[in-house]
């Protein structure tokens, strides 16, 4: 499965006293589920929020009274930490797991989950995660296929680190969902959010190609990196990633950025960014009067915020983009 990155984020939102409706929203939402009271069944009323990312879906899921609950083969990864409360989780015949607010779970593609010692009260982040898409994001890190899928131990660290990063990401996306017209709800900066997770969970926990991710990328010939600069300069309007720069340098993309740190001292989208503010000024510098607006000459180089933009502009020149039209 691609990282899509022209597909719309899909928020949901459900409060219910019902098991049934809770539990078919989250089959719905994530998988098929067989869920069962095991607490005082008067205490129950479930909630549940869910951002559909594409390659991932973000729920964060409460039911107030003590369950258990049973899926079958998932299909995908699996992630569940608990913002309060705790739980446990058991795959197949490995030993059970605990989960706590400093405390992730990652279950695997294949065989039955039982979650269960669930108290009353948790508020729980879950976050499912396409097999496919994750594999792609692993070989675009290594620069090379894999051709086993990652196999993740059962748990890993949220509490500090990169683990507690890769969750404040995971929360920020709920908080979202109240933000009418926010960063996530556009296609493209969606799509960079997707990725940064997918890596942010590779580099949080522990699984076969941890060490190969955090060893020193191999050095990159300075013809590589000349073939990403051509690339830039030829078309820097082009809605550019890092992941498809390394493509277009064909290496990965830790390769391509500590070339890039040490051969012109940026990374490779601050590059991109760099020649594309030197478009704009050429241009603004050399418009005739009235006949184009610096709003017309920002979305032409591939800039779509014009905030920022007009921010690195400043940054870059001493001045804003107008004083630089007026000029001409």
């Amino acid at each position: 499965m691609e990282v899509r990155q022209d597909h719309p984020v899909v928020f949901g939102s459900y409060f219910t006293p019902d098991l049934n409706e809770i539990r078919a929203a989250i089959t719905m939402a994530f998988s098929d589920l067989r869920l069962d009271v095991r607490g005082d069944a008067s205490d129950f009323a479930a909630s549940l929020t869910v951002v559909d990312l594409g390659a991932l879906k973000i729920g964060r899921l409460s039911f107030g009274a003590q369950i258990r609950g049973r899926t079958g083969t998932l299909g995908d990864y699996n992630v569940g930490v608990p913002v309060s409360g705790s739980f446990s989780v058991r795959q197949g015949q490995m030993p059970v797991s605990y989960a706590g607010p400093r405390r992730a779970v990652v279950t695997d593609p294949g065989g039955d989950v039982l979650t269960d010692d669930w108290a009353p009260n948790s508020d729980v982040f879950n976050v499912s995660v396409d097999k496919a898409a994750l594999v792609q994001q692993l070989e675009r890190l290594l620069g090379r296929p894999v051709h086993r899928r990652p196999v993740f131990t059962p748990s890993f660290d949220v509490g500090d680190g990169p683990g507690r990063s890769w969750l404040n990401l995971v929360s920020w996306c709920l908080q979202e969902r109240d933000v009418p017209h926010g960063l996530l709800r556009q296609p493209m900066f969606a799509g960079r959010i997707e990725q940064a997770l997918l890596e942010g969970l590779l580099l949080s926990s522990d699984h076969q190609y941890r060490d190969a991710l955090e060893a020193p990328p191999p050095s990159m010939r300075p013809t590589a990196v000349k073939r990403v600069m051509d690339a830039v300069r030829e078309r820097p309007a082009e809605p550019y990633d890092v992941a498809q720069l390394a493509a277009i340098a064909q290496v990965s993309v830790r390769t391509l950025q500590e070339a890039f740190r040490k051969n012109l001292g940026m990374s490779p989208m601050n590059y991109v960014h760099e020649v594309r503010l030197q478009r704009v000024r050429e241009q603004l510098l050399i418009a005739a009067p009235g006949t184009v607006t610096v709003t017309d000459v920002a979305y032409q180089w591939g800039f779509a915020h014009l905030g920022r933009f007009a921010q690195r502009y400043r940054a870059r020149f001493g001045e804003v983009p107008s004083q630089t039209l007026q000029s001409a």
